[in-house]
């Protein structure tokens, strides 16, 4: 496939991604475009099929130009809840960074967890956070990207030409 016919594009929510690597490692190896959007520089590996976008530093900024993207044959790396519901809801495939992949099954659920705990925080009942990353999340990324990836390639998308 060419860059101009139905061509995967990844779009990582980069600010605080924790599978960056992973995903420039997938990026390569399919031959797909990855799109690391963040509000300030972060390096990213010299390749033509890596591109760094760095957005303006408005509240939620990143997020916007995602969602602006997201479509069919999109795959999107986020933590972000109301990103990826933005997200799923253009079509695109949503993964978290520990492999959870979001769908417009999951994501209502999704949502109202994360308003339940965010109202829970704001008013003390609980003060954690999330668990931390581990070796396990990372494989189980690595695998549900894969997957998102042999999908769509198998329902006609490509990565670019050589």
């Amino acid at each position: 496939m060419t860059e101009t016919s139905q061509a995967i594009a990844i779009y990582v929510d980069a600010d605080a991604c924790p599978v960056k690597n992973e995903v420039y490692r997938v990026a390569e190896r399919h031959r797909v475009k990855a799109f690391v959007v963040a509000n300030a520089f972060l390096m990213v590996p010299q390749s033509p099929l890596i591109e760094r976008v760095v957005v303006g530093a408005g509240f939620d900024a990143a997020d916007d130009w995602i969602a602006e993207r997201a479509g069919r044959g999109a795959i999107v790396i986020t933590a972000d809840i109301p990103l990826a519901s933005r997200c799923i809801k253009a079509g695109a495939d949503v993964i978290g960074p520990t492999g959870r992949p979001f769908t417009e099954a999951s994501i209502g659920m999704a949502l109202a967890t994360r308003n339940l705990m965010e109202d829970l925080r704001a008013t003390g009942d609980v003060t954690g956070g999330p668990r931390p990353f581990s070796q396990k999340d990372r494989s189980a990324f690595l695998s549900a990207l894969d997957v998102a990836i042999n999908r769509l390639k198998r329902a006609g998308f490509g990565g670019v030409s050589p």
